[in-house]
């Protein structure tokens, strides 16, 4: 039984949530893009949303054969059996007629052309139709006016029936017809571009939709088998504000210490040091207290490989197994070479309101920045990001890896640390012919927070947080001083 609705949903994962519900009913709407970006997937999933409405549907072919189509839904897994597929192919009878001198093609082909379209609609009677595509109606119309105001009489047509279409443009004129998106009621622009290294990356951006508030920008999607995905840009702003800052234990007293009794929930802490010092083993150790306590927590993990980050964590007394048999751990291993920024957020999303986790892992940010060399805005993502977080009373823990080991030569690629509300640096330093590991916190805007420099080890039992180290300076440079300490706690 055929529903009544508004809005004529697309049936894609996200679109309809950049579109507030779909596309409202019985106006023209522009897709624009060049070849193979998407726009015959995406609108074969309009139709059969249609058909799953009880709609009639009807796409009109006027350049791919009914066979090519029949071969993406195929790719797809897809049955059209409910869809009606009507073959115009345009330039067909140039096989069999010798060219005319006296006519235009626009007198001899189009007239008769469109004709026989507007025959089939009114025969079968649709609520969606998609014409694919308007590059063959401009070819056969010859002249700009023609088209246009082809265009326009196909628009008027459509509406006079009460009728949601799709119009298809492949871009392939000379000119950039900057007037054809002022005739629809809304149009849709979808791009596809290939970076330097890694895959193909799509993006869609609504141009227009009149009288609908739909979200703008830019918006990343994938064509997977089973069609299209969108993932709407991420806006903050549209979260509700939670106000919990309740304090979150590691399970290690030492360690909750110098942090002022924890993390606080709804906060992002960054923990920052060399390579090897320590970081992925502090995460490691909120998760399992994270755990412990039946919380749920998600990491997203770029460099290592699970295997890896299993073993590593059970060499160190903190096995993570368990908890992701049990589901209350989901560990993502990233590629960071098919990874796009709205996929990782459409991610992270899902498994906070999903899930609704309580941790989050990132390890690390210099997987996460290195996936994406191109994105321009990518602080902006992870500020939007980070934001979402806290007004879910997420609590985000991020890993980076500084260049260098030791001394003043230490030093970040890029400036992440005021993103942060919390910021752990972890150090190496050398002291009586050995190589040591030491722990601060620079800064916690939530609260309190230790001011004292405290030995780290990394042991098979797990993290050791030791003693401050009063009797050195200059453990942060990595060559500290010995210094004489007073009993009544001064130097000299």
């Amino acid at each position: 039984m055929k529903q009544e609705s508004p809005f004529a949903s697309t049936g894609i994962p996200g679109l309809d949530q950049v579109l507030n519900g779909g596309f409202p009913r019985h106006h023209v709407y522009l897709i624009q893009g060049d070849p193979g970006v998407g726009k015959t997937t995406l609108s074969l999933q309009f139709l059969m949303e249609g058909a799953r409405l009880g709609e009639k549907g009807l796409y009109i072919t006027m350049s791919e054969t009914r066979a090519e189509l029949l071969a993406v839904a195929r790719s797809h897994e897809w049955n059209l059996d409910s869809i009606e597929i009507y073959e115009q192919l345009v330039g067909e009878q140039e096989l069999t007629t010798e060219d005319s001198s006296l006519f235009h093609a626009a007198e001899v082909e189009l007239g008769p052309a469109i004709d026989r379209m507007i025959a089939e609609v009114d025969r079968i009677k649709p609520d969606r139709v998609v014409i694919d595509s308007l590059s063959e109606i401009r070819l056969l119309a010859q002249s700009t006016l023609r088209y246009r105001k082809q265009i326009l009489a196909l628009k008027q047509f459509f509406a006079g029936r009460n009728i949601t279409a799709l119009f298809l443009d492949d871009r392939t004129s000379e000119t950039n017809d900057m007037q054809l998106q002022s005739v629809p009621h809304g149009v849709i622009a979808m791009e596809r571009y290939t970076p330097n290294y890694g895959t193909a990356r799509r993006r869609l951006e609504v141009v227009k939709v009149r009288g609908l508030k739909f979200r703008a920008g830019y918006h990343d999607f994938n064509i997977l088998t089973g069609g299209i995905v969108v993932y709407p840009r991420l806006i903050a702003a549209e979260s509700p504000q939670r106000l919990s800052h309740t304090a979150i234990s590691s399970g290690l007293g030492e360690l909750d210490a110098i942090l002022g009794g924890g993390l606080d929930r709804g906060t992002s802490t960054l923990i920052m040091g060399p390579a090897g010092s320590g970081k992925s083993a502090l995460a490691s150790q909120y998760l399992v207290g994270a755990a412990a306590r039946g919380e749920p927590a998600s990491v997203f993990i770029f460099e290592e490989t699970l295997t890896t980050l299993f073993r590593r964590s059970e060499s160190i007394g903190l096995d993570l197994k368990p908890y992701v048999s049990s589901g209350l751990m989901n560990v993502h291993q990233i590629d960071p070479a098919e990874l796009q920024p709205g996929e990782f957020v459409q991610l992270v999303r899902d498994a906070v309101l999903e899930r609704k986790i309580q941790l989050l892992v990132i390890d690390s940010l210099n997987g996460y920045l290195n996936a994406m060399p191109e994105e321009k805005y990518l602080l902006l993502h992870l500020h939007e990001l980070l934001t979402f977080l806290g007004q879910h009373g997420v609590a985000t823990i991020m890993t980076f890896a500084q260049h260098g080991l030791l001394g003043s030569h230490m030093a970040a690629s890029i400036d992440i640390s005021y993103l942060a509300d919390c910021v752990v640096v972890l150090r190496y330093y050398e002291a009586h012919g050995t190589v040591s590991k030491a722990i601060s916190v620079i800064k916690k805007r939530s609260g309190y927070h230790e001011a004292t420099i405290r030995t780290l080890q990394i042991t098979s039992d797990g993290v050791l947080v030791g003693p401050a180290l009063r009797q050195f300076r200059g453990v942060l440079q990595g060559t500290p001083v010995i210094e004489e300490v007073r009993s009544e706690g001064g130097v000299r």
